[in-house]
């Protein structure tokens, strides 16, 4: 099992972040990004760009048959996530290796629906501080992808190929054998971060410093804490100073995606976040009240947006 292509779909910031490292020590056309021709058609005219340099991808549609890709990375927000499941259909073969850097804890599940779980890792994306404005992304610390199989312990084939080809690629990353528990603990940080940051502050530097807004995000995330060890992940205070340490390591001048969406005036991904610990804590007759709180508030804002 080596790896010699790769796809992606999503051209938002993790797609361009990853596809222009990439892309620089690929073969010409081993590296696709997969986009339909209305979206395709606009990044040539307008362009793209990581960090001021122009980005020469090669662009593929839905419908272009060829090979599969040996590893499919999806980097698509999580309200295109069936769309891009079926855009990327032929791009999966027998042999396709699925990573998902989508936030939240359930896209692997959802691809592996349609794909099979055999060809899915586990995957968090994490350490990154890009943002992206227009056409042009800019970032300081790319982070790295975080991968692994479901069950803890594991280190399969799969894995191996993705490590080798990383290493080749020099793609930072982490391998993990309890896949399911980082996955958890990104999410707690992304409920905390990118939902407080989004209603109190401007970018990480309000919430790398103590202060309300560092407090609440705190607060945030020890109630999905509470829900983990309801769901068996268990995860503890050791796992929140984890994840604090790696937001204080990011650009004071970054901002997490929510706040991005927010700026723009797009709908954000709220449903992923406190939308789903909401759900879990009404399932074990938690009360989670921080999580309300910007639940409420982050809808409020949205009630402005056109779309």
């Amino acid at each position: 099992m080596k790896i010699k292509t790769v796809s992606i779909i999503g051209l938002g910031a993790l797609g361009i972040m990853f596809g222009q490292h990439l892309s620089s020590r690929m073969r010409p056309g081993n590296l696709r990004i997969i986009a339909d021709k209305d979206r395709i058609a606009r990044y040539k005219e307008e362009k793209v760009y990581c960090n001021g340099e122009r980005c020469n991808f090669h662009y593929v549609t839905p419908e272009e048959t060829g090979s599969p890709a040996d590893l499919l990375i999806f980097t698509v927000k999580y309200q295109g996530l069936t769309a891009a499941i079926q855009a990327v259909k032929n791009q999966v073969g027998e042999e396709t290796i699925i990573l998902s850097a989508l936030n939240g804890i359930t896209s692997e599940a959802i691809i592996g629906q349609t794909y099979g779980m055999d060809k899915v890792l586990y995957c968090v994306a994490q350490g990154m501080d890009a943002v992206k404005v227009g056409n042009q992304l800019t970032y300081h610390n790319m982070g790295m992808l975080c991968f692994g199989e479901r069950k803890p312990g594991v280190i399969s084939p799969k894995v191996r190929a993705v490590t080798k080809f990383f290493d080749k690629t020099d793609f930072p990353y982490e391998v993990e054998t309890d896949m399911y528990k980082r996955l958890w603990g990104k999410f707690m940080l992304n409920v905390g971060v990118n939902q407080t940051v989004a209603v109190y502050g401007k970018n990480y530097g309000d919430i790398q410093k103590e202060g309300l807004a560092r407090s609440r995000m705190i607060a945030a995330m020890r109630e999905v804490i509470v829900l983990s060890e309801k769901e068996g992940i268990n995860l503890t205070e050791a796992d929140l100073s984890y994840w604090l340490e790696v937001l204080d390591g990011l650009s004071s001048e970054g901002k997490p995606s929510m706040r991005q969406d927010v700026e723009a005036k797009r709908y954000s991904e709220v449903d992923l976040f406190a939308g789903t610990v909401l759900e879990l804590g009404q399932k074990h007759g938690i009360a989670t009240p921080v999580n309300q709180e910007l639940y409420d508030r982050i809808k409020k804002i949205e009630q402005f947006f056109k779309g």
